[in-house]
């Protein structure tokens, strides 16, 4: 297989991402929750869609829901974990980090406001936000938050998103009937993905909101 069949094959399953969580399986999809959860470069990838997906998968016999719950719920407490010790270690001097192609100051800044906000709850909070999921551990590292503290938030943190949303995929699809799911797979997908990018853009309809009040004041 050369290399431009190994791409096609790769844009094809990117606008399937229901074949491209089949195809990298358990290994991958908990790779892919420990690097969102706390790696710099994590920022991008699609972990609200997949834990949805993923969840939905297992209730069509693709994958057993107790390994992914279990995966996920391990994956995403070590990622905020690692996330956290990077900002221990390197405080304040990952703000004077150059921007790349792997890092964005602004991500950096957009979770500190957000800790600022919400203080310890952020660690909860930014589970569900995409871009401030990666980098509220680190700035709870940099903000020297209490370890023991953090790992309690993160237990919980870690449970309603890596456990929560797979299972609500998983019994989403456990209701619909086979009749419909065989009909409107795709469509369904649809849904549970533009369900689980939600908090994404309420979040930032609300941030551009707060952007607009302040500059009118």
């Amino acid at each position: 297989m050369n290399i431009a069949n190994v791409f096609e094959q790769l844009l094809q399953a990117l606008h399937h991402p229901e074949d491209l969580i089949r195809a990298i399986g358990y290994p991958g999809m908990f790779a892919i929750a420990f690097a969102e959860s706390g790696l710099f470069f994590g920022f991008f990838l699609p972990g609200d869609s997949m834990l949805f997906i993923a969840g939905f998968l297992a209730s069509l016999g693709y994958f057993n829901v107790g390994i992914l719950c279990a995966g996920f719920f391990i994956s995403a407490f070590l990622g905020d974990s690692v996330g956290y010790f990077t900002g221990h270690k390197f405080g304040r001097r990952l703000f004077q980090k150059k921007d790349s192609m792997l890092f964005r100051h602004e991500h950096l800044m957009q979770a500190e406001s957000f800790y600022e906000r919400h203080g310890k709850k952020t660690i909860i909070l930014a589970r569900f936000v995409p871009i401030v999921r990666t980098f509220a551990p680190i700035v709870a590292g940099i903000a020297n938050m209490h370890y023991r503290t953090f790992v309690m938030y993160n237990v919980i943190g870690a449970f309603l998103w890596g456990v929560c949303l797979t299972l609500l995929g998983y019994f989403l699809g456990r209701l619909i009937p086979t009749e419909v799911m065989d009909k409107y797979l795709l469509l369904i997908i649809g849904i549970v993905i533009a369900l689980s990018m939600l908090p994404g853009v309420l979040h930032h309809m609300a941030e551009n909101r707060e952007k607009k009040t302040i500059s009118i004041q």
